[in-house]
């Protein structure tokens, strides 16, 4: 643990959210029955929250970690947090297209133009925190920082079903050698647990907001 940060995860949970973004994108390309406009508008919530949660663990623990230890960071860092408070309305719009959308399938081409918003702004956030911030990060602080980092603000403030979800999600589809990195991250018995217990849970709904389309199992 003392080694430099292992940072594969975020290019991991940076994928989950690029894939249901466009997955949700795709399931906009034409009418949407009600009962699967709800499914997928649920989903569209789950993953803004799951957004700000991300956003604001790196914010209040693992940004300003990084600053005190190298105070040469800073200018970086800034980018970073000014980059959360752009997208940060572009998720509030989105969120209020999506819930005019689950009350009436008129308002599809609203919640696509959102959903263009929010990835005009989030897409290369994304792409410029996984080439310059991740590097610094790995040779700022230890995996052991990381680590406890990642406990106490993405790990600890959840319940196990939140926890199961977010780890089915960030498996779906996964090769088997970034699968293993996430795998890694539980122990044992809880790894079992979300894997039997609540997989098949999370693949049904998968199935149901994406219309069927096939959902790789995450088993």
């Amino acid at each position: 643990m003392d080694g430099p940060a292992d940072t594969r995860m975020m290019g991991i949970v940076h994928d989950a959210l690029r894939r249901d973004l466009a997955r949700t994108r795709a399931a906009l390309g034409g009418p949407v029955p009600e009962s699967r406009r709800r499914t997928l508008v649920a989903h569209v919530d789950w993953m803004m929250d799951f957004l700000h949660a991300h956003h604001e663990g790196e914010d209040t623990g693992l940004y300003p970690m990084v600053r005190a230890a190298n105070p040469g960071t800073g200018a970086l860092l800034d980018a970073m947090a000014a980059d959360h408070a752009a997208i940060d309305p572009a998720v509030d719009a989105l969120r209020a297209a999506a819930a005019r959308f689950a009350a009436s399938d008129a308002a599809r081409a609203e919640l696509r133009d959102a959903l263009t918003a929010l990835e005009d702004v989030l897409l290369p956030h994304l792409e410029r925190e996984e080439a310059e911030a991740m590097p610094v990060v790995s040779a700022t602080i230890t995996h052991g920082q990381w680590h406890d980092w990642d406990q106490e603000h993405n790990i600890k403030p959840k319940s196990l079903p939140r926890l199961a979800e977010e780890g089915n999600w960030l498996m779906d589809g996964l090769d088997p050698a970034r699968r293993a990195v996430v795998e890694a991250e539980v122990p044992w018995v809880p790894r079992m647990v979300v894997l039997y217990g609540f997989g098949p849970g999370y693949r049904r709904r998968a199935a149901a907001r994406w219309a069927g389309a096939a959902v790789e199992a995450a088993s």
